[in-house]
């Protein structure tokens, strides 16, 4: 098992480049199913999840060439199989995906249950609910049979803004035949990036961005060249490792309007930055204070589907409160697991109280220690990955693969900034 040895309590200085949004490059690689022609897939992160899902793309029978870093060449021209692997289902929970594009082109998905962080329960029922509504039929067993003779475009209310099943709706309903329309449809930027991709691949999409979407199915798609957008998730990780270890960091390549939602919620820590064009600075010398509520009230940190805080940046805000003067609740809505690495912050001498699996009181500023770590999924290892960056001494965290499935080339680019951390096997 890999770990990270880590000398922290140094200050972070540089410039980063912000990576390919993760979360966007997997439902394009599965989209590429949805053309026999070749599409073209740039700033792809070099990550564990991206490998996984190209693996899937190519057991279905397509073709995958990178002719440079971060760019890949995809081609399906036929169909081989209709059935996600078993080994590649169990690693991410993104491989349900292919079940959109599977049923749109072949008319038959089988896939096993996905796998994923256990963050707590993650309902499959909506996918289920959107495909049965665009005339799937399901067979539930061990693994779950979807099938169709044929798509049909329809009006669909989601029960819940969930990404995933979105992006699969999207998916089948470009290919399906007349007009679908989805509400309370999820809108997040790598919602956005997969809408705008398979725009350029001929699809009649309106609404993007919004939680309404008119999809008219066409009879064909044709492939494309397309470059997905940066990962803001990535970005909101630095913005608080810059935060916390009182560095100076400009990160290229972001998009400030995707860190609207992330602007306010740090605000609350006394966390700000600037930003000019694609590049934003997290300067040294913030207040590190928390801004109180009207009436000197604490404040709350919530997270939301977009465009609210994004749950991702949960375990980032929630290290990142540790070190600023005051008291903030941080209230985590959706998965009842995602708190649970708390216990690792405590016993590194944070200040927090977990109220139940959804709210925690933090307060600070608090000392951290070097301690023995174990990532249980790719954002509270991050978190942990920061807290041990800002702790005095040295911290090892072992199971880096779940902080890899989500973070190119973690050791390096943080060295680069003048991280003391180290990768061993």
């Amino acid at each position: 098992m890999s770990e990270y040895h880590i000398n922290g309590g140094i200050p972070l200085n540089g410039t980063i480049r912000v990576s390919g949004n993760k979360n966007a490059a997997l439902p394009c690689i599965a989209a590429a199913l949805l053309t026999g022609e070749p599409v073209v897939l740039r700033n792809i992160p070099d990550i564990e999840d991206v490998h996984v899902m190209l693996d899937v793309f190519k057991a279905l029978g397509g073709e995958v060439n990178s002719f440079q870093q971060n760019i890949y060449n995809l081609h399906l021209k036929d169909i081989k199989s209709s059935e996600i692997p078993d080994e590649q289902a169990k690693k991410i929970r993104a491989s349900i995906l292919f079940a959109g594009p599977l049923l749109a082109r072949a008319g038959k998905a089988v896939l096993p249950p996905p796998g994923g962080d256990v963050i707590g329960r993650r309902r499959l029922d909506t996918h289920f609910l959107v495909l049965t509504e665009l005339g799937s039929k399901v067979k539930i067993g061990e693994k779950f049979t979807f099938t169709a003779k044929s798509l049909k475009g329809t009006d669909i209310f989601l029960d819940e803004a969930s990404v995933t099943a979105t992006e699969n709706a999207i998916m089948a309903a470009v290919l399906a035949k007349g007009r679908t329309i989805l509400t309370n449809a999820a809108s997040e930027p790598h919602v956005q990036d997969l809408c705008r991709m398979l725009m350029q691949m001929g699809a009649q999409i309106e609404g993007v961005g919004s939680n309404i979407l008119t999809i008219t199915g066409v009879k064909k798609l044709s492939g494309c060249d397309f470059e997905i957008g940066a990962d803001f998730m990535e970005v909101g990780s630095f913005i608080g490792l810059a935060a916390v270890t009182g560095g100076d960091i400009h990160i290229e390549g972001a998009s400030a309007q995707d860190m609207r939602p992330a602007r306010i919620a740090f605000g609350k820590l006394g966390i700000v930055w600037a930003h000019e064009g694609t590049v934003i600075h997290v300067p040294k010398n913030q207040s590190m204070e928390v801004n109180h509520d009207l009436g000197g009230m604490i404040p709350k940190i919530d997270d939301a589907p977009w465009p609210g805080f994004p749950p991702d940046l949960v375990s980032i805000a929630i290290v990142t409160a540790t070190q600023i003067k005051g008291t903030v609740l941080i209230h985590e809505k959706m998965y009842e697991s995602r708190m649970f690495f708390v216990d690792k912050l405590i016993g590194m001498g944070a200040r927090i109280v977990l109220c139940d699996p959804h709210r925690a009181v933090i307060s600070g500023p608090s000392k951290l220690h070097g301690s023995e770590l174990i990532s249980p999924d790719v954002r509270a290892g991050m978190a942990l990955l920061i807290a041990a960056m800002c702790a005095e001494g040295k911290s090892v965290i072992r199971n880096v693969y779940q902080i890899e499935r989500g973070y190119e080339h973690l050791v390096e680019r943080l060295s680069s900034l003048g991280a003391r951390i180290e990768r061993f096997q």
